[in-house]
Formats: C-alpha cells, structure tokens, sequence
C-alpha cells in the first residue's frame, strides 16, 4: 500500500488514532494516565511458540523472539540495522513497503501521462500529484480510529487489497478523467491509515526500544531512495509501455505487499480490544482530540511538522530555481536528487554509528539548526554551493530518528495508532501547504528570496518549538521517575512509574 512517506527533510513523500477503549470511551486523561515508560530493548524471558499464521496471537511477543537463542549460535548477537532485519516479520513489512512504494512512485508519474495524454491539459496533469497530498488530512482524521479498532494485519492487508482496485480501475479503458482523479483520491485518502497502522504495528514487531528507532529509520531511507529509484524506473517503463500499462504494473505489487503483510506477519489483536460498535468518525475525532490535548505529545508532534513545512521550499521552486540561474533540465534532476542524498546518508549515519543516547542528545540542536543551511539562498548561489545547501537541509533530517523514540514513548499504548496515523496525514499535509505557499510567494518575489526566506522564518518556529518540547519534557521526567502529563491550561496528572 502506498505510504507516500512522510519524510521531512528529503521530499514531500515518508513517515495517529486510537480509539477509547474495549468497553466504551475513556475519560481523556485517564488515557493518558496509562503511559508508562517501556524499556529500551525487550529481552524474550522464553522460546516462542510454534507460529501460526492465522490464529490471533493473544501476545505479541518481541522483536527478539524471532531470532534464535545467543547459546544456540556461535555467530555474536547482531546489531544495528542488523538486528532489525534478524526479525522474521520487519523483513516482510519492508519488503511490503519497498514493493508498495516503488509502486506508488510509477503510478504517480504515468498517472500524470495518462491524464495529460486524455486532456492536453498541463493544470489537470499537476492536480494528478497534488491529489496525493489533499486527501490525506481527510483520512487521516476521519479513519484513524481503524488503525486501533481493528487487527493491524487485517488493517495493512485491506488497504492493499483496496487500492489495487483502485489501479485495476484507472487502467480500464473506460474511466474518464473525473474518475482517473477519485481513485486517485481515494489511494491517498488509504495511504495515511496504512501508514499509521503500519508504525504502531512496528512497536509490536520490534519492541519499542531501539530496534523500533531504527526500523522506522530503515523505512524512511526505502522512502527516500524511492523517489531517486522511482522516477527512473517509470522513465523507464513509460518508454517501453503505455501509460496504462505502466500503471498495471502497480496493480501487481500492491497485491505482492498485501501477501507478504497476510503470510509474514502474526496476526495480533487490536489494542482497543477488538472489533465493537460505534461510530467510527466519532471514534477517529475524539482520539485526536485526546492526542492533541497532550501538551507533550502536541510539542513533539509539531517538531515533526513545523520543519517539514518550510524545508520543502527549495524542492517546491527547484524549476524556476533552475530556470532563474540559468541551469538546464540535467541540473535540474541533481538539485531534486540533493536533499534525498542528504537525508539518506545522515539517516544511516544516524542509525548505524550514534548510540541511542547520542541520538537522543542531538534531537533539539540539530532541528533547531537543520534549516539554516537554506540562508545560502539569500546569496542566490550557483550549482555547486546549491547543491551543498541542499544535501546540507537534508543531513538535518538526522533529528527525526531521536525524535521517533520520543514520540513512541510519550504516547500510550492505546492511543498510539490514531497518534501516528495523524503524525503521519499532518506531515503530508503541511508538506503540500509549504509547496504551495512557496510557489504563491515565488509569484511576486524573486525565487532565491522565497527559499532564503523560508528557512529564516522556519529556523524562528523551530526554536520556539525547541523550548516548547525543552519544556515538556522537564514537565514529564521529574526526578523520582514519575511520569507528569500536561495538558492545556495549569493542571498536571501525576502516574507512577
């Protein structure tokens, strides 16, 4: 299924929902009173059981069950990125989404073809992309309570099946325009349920220690190295096939990712207690109402979005950038390449050199400078120093891994899905707001303004943001390990450790 990762710092693509409960809504503090601090790595206490791939697991085990015992094996226990692929299921969940996603990637970019090849009308082949960011708001509020309300692999499984629909239609020769652009809608609306249920579920696979740190870190460079893998492989097939042809393509690996999610992964329950009645809207409204009122929760969540929303400048103008400095399309595809380059090389440094502490360290210093490096546009540089602007924007990606264990451990187990299905729509959403604030101010200010321009006012809101999350963070770690929530206004709810 399609992810259309949220990545901040690379490109509008990447990385929120739970409902109240197994017998009816909860009481929103009370929620969030169930927040406890988890440890850093889940040790299995014993051997797994026989697997079975269709009866719900009761208990999902850890990360670690799926690996042999260290007495077993002369070979030392793998680390890093290593240990996350030691683990059975995160290998099909990536090869699901490294699948999905170059699928999604291909759709995208012969969809556009198709409509303009039917039309002739370059605004309509724009929407067609632009279509990927507007929905995901609306799903992303409005569905999120399917991602606790429901097993995950049911979740993941459907969303697959759906949008290979959605493509098996787009390739008859009979949909008009109008419908090209609903199902289109209707795969973005999917993608941040998808997306949301996909990262609580990875909480379950890899613990919620570091080995889930690092396998969001290891979907995020999938994400990123699709964008660089994904046009060029369209190019590609759109030189050997159709436009709808290309698109069939895709038809197959959203249903190869559904198999994978269907066969390689435990089916567990849902973390509300199962299927039950109620309004499902009302359900996904409340749960993000829950998430929001936590002001901690609220902070880290805006840590994610507030860059994202100004770092997409540079990528947004990258043509008439381009155009202005007098570069042609080949410099082009190297300025749209930078900033992915950036964020891949930091997000493995990140992952496989930085110790969790150090990673956790560098969070705030990092995101409060990781915009600073677009202030090189206020000299209007040429190739080389803007291509150094850009993969620098895109090393300060490198907070975002720090930032996810944060954010899985603030948020309680009950309410993490509508958390990260939300996380997630607000990241694609903020991303496309940033594209077309840029592109609207590019209209009566000279190009190398608008991005220099953005990065001071980000760099702004990111260190208000900063003491804001500095802040909380105080507020939730007192000394003697007590967990303080705190909400809008002067109240503070104490829990135990």
């Amino acid at each position: 299924m399609p992810s259309n990762s949220p990545t901040p710092a690379g490109g509008p693509r990447d990385a929120a929902d739970t409902p109240h409960g197994p017998t009816g809504p909860r009481d929103p503090s009370a929620a969030l009173r169930t927040a406890t601090a988890h440890p850093a790595a889940p040790v299995p206490v014993s051997a797994p059981s026989p697997e079975r791939a269709d009866p719900i697991d009761p208990k999902p085990s850890p990360a670690l069950r799926d690996r042999a015992p260290a007495a077993a094996s002369p070979e030392p226990t793998p680390r890093g990125y290593r240990a996350v692929f030691a683990v059975r299921e995160f290998r099909a969940v990536f090869a699901a989404h490294l699948l999905s996603l170059l699928g999604v990637v291909v759709s995208e970019l012969a969809l556009t073809v198709l409509v303009y090849e039917l039309t002739g009308s370059p605004l309509l082949s724009a929407l067609t992309f632009a279509l990927g960011f507007l929905p995901y708001l609306v799903g992303g509020t409005l569905f999120a309570g399917v991602a606790d309300r429901y097993p995950a692999r049911r979740v993941l499984v459907t969303c697959d099946l759906i949008c290979a629909g959605c493509v098996a239609v787009m390739v008859l020769p009979g949909t008009p325009v109008g419908g090209l652009l609903a199902l289109r809608c209707l795969v973005a609306s999917v993608s941040p349920v998808f997306t949301g249920t996909r990262m609580a579920a990875l909480t379950e696979i890899l613990g919620e220690g570091d080995l889930y740190v690092l396998g969001r870190s290891l979907l995020r460079i999938v994400s990123q190295s699709a964008l660089l893998i994904g046009f060029g492989v369209g190019g590609v097939l759109l030189a050997a096939l159709s436009a709808r042809g290309a698109i069939t393509i895709t038809v197959g690996t959203f249903l190869c990712s559904a198999a994978l999610l269907r066969f390689g992964t435990r089916n567990r329950p849902a973390r509300t207690g199962g299927d039950r009645g109620g309004a499902l809207l009302k359900e996904s409204l409340a749960g993000a109402r829950i998430v929001l009122a936590d002001r901690r929760i609220r902070a880290l969540m805006l840590l994610f979005w507030v860059p994202a929303l100004f770092v997409v400048a540079p990528e947004a103008l990258a043509t008439p950038y381009a155009d202005e400095i007098g570069l042609g399309p080949a410099a082009l595809g190297l300025l749209m390449c930078a900033m992915p380059v950036g964020h891949i090389a930091a997000e493995l440094y990140a992952g496989a050199v930085l110790a969790p502490r150090v990673r956790s360290r560098i969070v705030l210093p990092v995101a409060a400078t990781g915009l600073l490096p677009l202030l090189l546009y206020g000299l209007r540089p040429g190739m080389a120093l803007t291509l150094v602007a850009l993969a620098l924007a895109g090393v300060g990606a490198a907070y975002i891994i720090g930032l996810d264990q944060w954010f899985v451990d603030a948020v309680p187990e009950e309410l993490r899905g509508r958390a990260m299905t939300l996380l997630t729509a607000g990241l694609m959403t903020v991303q496309g707001i940033g594209m077309a604030l840029a592109g609207f101010a590019a209209e009566f200010l000279p190009v190398h303004r608008v991005v220099a321009g953005s990065g001071v006012i980000g760099v702004v809101c990111t260190l208000l943001l900063v003491r804001e999350v500095s802040r909380t963070a105080r507020a939730t770690a007192p000394v003697d390990g007590s967990r303080t929530e705190v909400r809008d206004g002067a109240d503070q709810h104490m829990t135990s450790g």
